[in-house]
């Protein structure tokens, strides 16, 4: 009885070991799973700009929030040289400014993401401008770059010319999104829309173009300049125009070509809007080869010809001048229409100005948000500076832009006072900034956000206590040990029955 007992007891014992190791094993292993991040995406974007193209670097997490992926930017580097569009005439020349900034793309993204990183480039106005000219030669210059970018590593998606209202919207996507508009994180450190928060106009002012962008009060009365961008779950209706030939470098030329027409000289010309006693001379080409400068252009016009030009640094007349670039007359007194004819709301909430507007005030020795009188009389400070003042003024001085910035400032206060119509008042709202954090204003980041919309997300990996082999040995040796206890629990219980039967029968029969 003790023998039979024994092994009765201990295949108990085992038995209830086993089902409790089980269920341990599988509630661990369905329990204390975790949650891994497929990991990060990179993606690459080229804004090839009028007068330069520069390479921006983003990453965001494979899985992404309401079909948005969370993007920051972690590389810039600027190519050397000239934008895409002066390459008209050699445009396999183009592609080796590439590879300086290329090869250190190359040492920020991980080797093995470098085939499924995709890369884009958008050109702006300055192709637009090309395009318009020869469309041929743009062409040849895309053509070139498709060809360049097929011997990299990465997923090149083409090469496109922008249009110049989603250059505006991106713009306006990037600004907001820096700012926290769009998400923010909330006490669980999960991401959420802002309660009730308001974005912010857009302001963009490059080489060949500039760009307003805004929410109207009502949109519905400008379904013509409104886009619909759906960002993280939310639909936003955007009015947004882009000038052309209203960038700064392209106004400049006009600037130019205008006092050459009003000159009664052919060779030596006066400008207000450059510094006392500043000189310089450029080719007729250099100026009047652009298409916003052919309907000044002169009959005795010859391409190679030198005009001099010889700064007078003569506020007033310099915000005289910068007024004709500018067609008020086609308005005719019409309500909600700044200048060129076209039909804009009333500018609403805050804006924050970039680009070419930033770097303008800076060099005025202003920042972040002003009142419209101190930007005045920074300007007419700075513009009655002689070119010797000048070179002792600027932080950083180089005589291309330091030459210019009295203009570009007229030219600022021109287009957002006669233009876009903002006055003493709302002239506080707008906040002149470069970049967020360590991401650049630029529309290339609101490019990238629209993208990733068409990138498909990548599902969680789970990581679990054990291997899934491992797991599956335990569970199969417990589970068998556990039948195998109960096969010997029954087989006791039948051999224990038996005997009891055998003792009962001997009892029966035996004779008293």
């Amino acid at each position: 009885r003790m023998l039979t007992k024994t092994p009765g007891v201990v295949a108990q014992v085992f038995l209830l070991l086993s089902i409790v190791l089980v269920i341990s094993i599988a509630v661990i292993q369905i329990n204390r799973q975790k949650s891994l991040s497929p990991g990060l995406k990179y993606g690459i974007v080229l804004d090839a700009g009028s007068s330069r193209t520069t390479i921006y670097v983003y990453e965001w997490p494979a899985e992404k929030e309401n079909d948005t992926g969370v993007v920051s930017q972690i590389f810039k580097c600027s190519v050397e040289g000239p934008g895409i569009s002066s390459y008209e005439n050699n445009p396999g020349a183009l592609a080796k400014p590439f590879d300086d900034c290329l090869n250190k793309v190359k040492e920020r993204i991980p080797v093995h993401l470098h085939k499924n990183t995709s890369a884009y480039l958008g050109a702006t106005a300055g192709m637009r401008l090309l395009r318009l000219q020869n469309e041929t030669a743009a062409s040849e210059v895309l053509a070139s770059i498709q060809s360049y970018f097929r011997a990299q590593p990465f997923e090149f998606r083409g090469a496109q010319i922008i249009t110049g209202p989603e250059e505006g919207v991106y713009g306006w996507i990037t600004a907001n999104y820096l700012m926290g508009n769009f998400l923010e994180r909330n006490l669980w450190r999960t991401w959420v829309r802002p309660y009730r928060k308001e974005t912010m106009g857009a302001l963009d002012l490059g080489g060949a173009s500039t760009q307003i962008s805004f929410i109207p009060e009502h949109f519905q009365y400008y379904s013509n300049s409104t886009l619909q961008v759906k960002l993280y779950g939310y639909e936003y209706n955007v009015y947004t125009h882009s000038f052309q030939c209203y960038g700064r470098e392209e106004a400049e030329k006009r600037l130019l070509a205008l006092l050459l027409h009003k000159s009664r000289a052919s060779s030596n010309v006066d400008n207000p809007c450059y510094p006392q006693n500043y000189e310089t001379a450029f080719t007729m080409k250099s100026f009047f080869g652009s298409l916003c400068t052919q309907s000044l252009r002169p009959g005795n016009y010859y391409p190679s010809q030198l005009v001099k030009f010889r700064g007078t640094g003569d506020p007033a007349l310099c915000q005289e001048m910068v007024s004709l670039l500018f067609n008020i007359t086609a308005c005719r007194d019409r309500e909600e229409c700044p200048f060129n004819g076209i039909h804009q709301p009333k500018v609403k909430g805050n804006f924050v100005a970039f680009s070419g507007f930033y770097y303008t005030i800076n060099a005025l020795n202003l920042s972040g948000h002003f009142s419209l009188s101190d930007f005045n009389s920074s300007m007419w400070f700075f513009c009655s500076r002689s070119w010797v003042q000048l070179q002792f003024m600027l932080p950083k001085f180089e005589e291309t832009y330091a030459r210019s910035y009295c203009f570009s400032a007229n030219f600022i206060y021109y287009l957002l006072v006669h233009g876009y119509k903002f006055d003493a008042e709302t002239w506080p709202r707008i906040h002149f900034q470069k970049e967020v954090g360590n991401s650049s204003i630029a529309w290339s980041l609101g490019y990238m956000l629209s993208l990733t919309n068409m990138i498909p997300a990548e599902r969680k990996l789970i990581q679990l206590p054990l291997k899934p082999s491992l797991f599956a040995g335990l569970l199969l040796l417990f589970t068998t040990m556990a039948l195998l206890c109960l096969l010997f629990l029954v087989y006791l219980c039948v051999v224990s029955c038996n005997q009891k039967n055998i003792s009962h029968v001997e009892q029966v029969f035996t004779p008293e």
